[in-house]
C-alpha cells in the first residue's frame, strides 16, 4: 500500500503543472518548426550548384560566356569594296549607290585591324571586284591578306567578265578560292536575267574561268540565285561536269532601298519565289553533293558584311542599316551593330574548310 502513495502523488504533482506545461508547448514548437525549416533552407541554398545537373552547369557557364561583356569575333567577312558593276542583274542587292573605293593604304589598315581582331578569311565582293583599276587594286588586297596578314583563307565573287589570265599569273598563287556568279546554263535566261554583255557568253566564260583555277592552283566555286526565272531548270549535269568544292545556292531576296521601296536602284520583286518552290529546287538537286542551300532566313543575319567604307551592314530588318566604320571607332565597337547572328552563322554552315591548302584538291 505504501508503494502506491509516490505514484499517487506524482500524478497530482503532473495534474497541477499540466496546463502550464501544455500552453509552453503549444509556444515552443512552432519556433522549434520554424527554425528547422530556416536551417533546412540555408544548407538547401549553399548545397545548391553541388547538386545541379551537368547539363545546368554547362547552361550556367555558357550563359556567362556568352553574356553582353563578350566581343563577337568576325571569323569571316564579305568585303564590298566597291558598288559598281558592269552587269544589271534585275535581283541585286547590293546596287552602285555610290562609286566610292577607299583608298588602298585605308583598305589594308581595316583589314589589318580585322586580323587582329580575330579574322580567318576575307571575301572580296562587289559590285564587280575586277572593275576597279582593272583589278590591279584587288590583286593588291589579295596578296596583301595572305602575304602579309597571313590570313587562311582569301576569296572573291566575280562574275567573271573582267577576268584575264595574265591576274591568275600575277596573284593565282594568293587567293584560296574564287566564285563564280552562273544562274542559268541556258544563255538567254541569263540575258533575261541580266547577266548578259554584247557579245560574250557567260556560260562559255565560265567554262575558260574553270580551266584557269585548275591550272593556276585555285579552288573553284559557283554562286547561284534561284529566282523566277531559273527556278524549274535543272542543272545537275552542268555543275557535276564542272565540279565546284562548293556550289552555293541562294534564294532571292529582297533588301529595301537596294533592290526594294522607293529609294531603290533595282525593282527585284519579278524575280521573287516562294519557300516551297526554292525547296521544290533544291530537291531536284539533293544527289549534287557540293550544293550548299541558303534560304532567305539563313542570309540575313548570318553574314558579316562590310560596305565601301568599312561599315558593317545590318540587315535584320529587310534593309541595310550602316554602322560607324572600322576604320573610325574599330572593330569591336562597329561590329556591335551589325546584327550577326553567330549561331545561324555556323548552323548554315559558314566555316569549312577554306584553306586551299587544306582542301587536297586534285590540280
Amino acid at each position: 500500500m505504501w508503494m502506491l502513495m509516490p505514484i499517487a502523488f506524482a500524478g497530482k504533482l503532473l495534474s497541477t503543472f499540466r496546463k502550464p506545461l501544455s500552453s509552453l508547448w503549444s509556444s515552443v514548437v512552432p519556433w522549434f518548426f520554424w527554425l528547422r525549416s530556416a536551417l533546412w533552407l540555408a544548407r538547401g541554398e549553399s548545397t545548391r550548384p553541388l547538386q545541379m545537373s551537368q547539363g545546368e552547369l554547362q547552361e550556367s557557364r555558357g550563359e556567362e560566356e556568352e553574356g553582353p561583356d563578350q566581343p563577337t569575333t568576325p571569323t569571316s567577312v564579305n568585303y564590298h569594296f566597291t558598288r559598281q558593276c558592269n552587269y544589271k542583274c534585275g535581283f541585286c542587292f547590293h546596287t552602285a549607290k555610290t562609286s566610292f573605293v577607299l583608298p588602298l593604304a585605308e583598305a589594308k589598315r581595316g583589314l589589318r585591324l580585322l586580323q587582329e581582331a580575330g579574322m580567318e578569311k576575307i571575301n572580296f565582293s562587289g559590285g564587280e571586284p575586277f572593275i576597279h583599276d582593272r583589278g590591279q587594286y584587288l590583286g593588291k588586297l589579295v596578296r596583301f591578306c595572305k602575304e602579309e596578314l597571313r590570313l587562311p583563307s582569301v576569296s572573291i565573287v566575280s562574275n567573271g567578265s573582267l577576268i584575264r589570265e595574265r591576274w591568275f599569273q600575277n596573284y593565282g598563287e594568293y587567293l584560296d578560292i574564287l566564285a563564280i556568279s552562273c544562274d542559268s546554263f541556258d544563255e538567254q535566261v541569263n540575258v533575261l536575267i541580266g547577266r548578259g554583255q554584247g557579245k560574250k557568253n557567260h556560260v562559255e566564260n565560265l567554262q575558260k574561268l574553270r580551266a584557269w583555277c585548275r591550272e593556276y592552283r585555285v579552288a573553284f566555286k559557283i554562286n547561284s540565285v534561284i529566282n523566277r526565272f531559273n527556278v524549274d531548270e535543272d542543272m545537275r549535269e552542268q555543275i557535276q561536269a564542272l565540279n565546284p568544292v562548293r556550289w552555293k545556292v541562294f534564294q532571292c531576296l529582297l533588301i529595301e532601298g537596294e533592290n526594294s521601296g522607293e529609294d531603290a536602284l533595282r525593282e527585284a520583286q519579278q524575280f521573287v519565289i516562294s519557300d516551297e518552290e526554292f525547296e521544290g529546287f533544291l530537291d531536284r538537286h539533293k544527289e549534287v553533293s557540293c550544293l550548299v542551300p541558303e534560304s532567305n532566313q539563313k542570309m540575313k543575319d548570318s553574314y558579316l558584311i562590310l560596305d565601301e567604307y568599312m561599315r558593317f551592314l545590318n540587315c535584320r530588318n529587310g534593309r541595310k542599316d550602316p554602322s560607324k566604320s572600322i576604320l573610325d571607332v574599330g572593330v569591336e565597337e562597329a561590329i556591335k551593330f551589325s546584327g550577326f547572328d553567330e549561331k545561324m552563322f555556323l548552323k548554315r554552315g559558314g566555316k569549312y574548310v577554306w584553306s586551299k591548302a587544306d582542301l587536297k584538291l586534285d590540280w
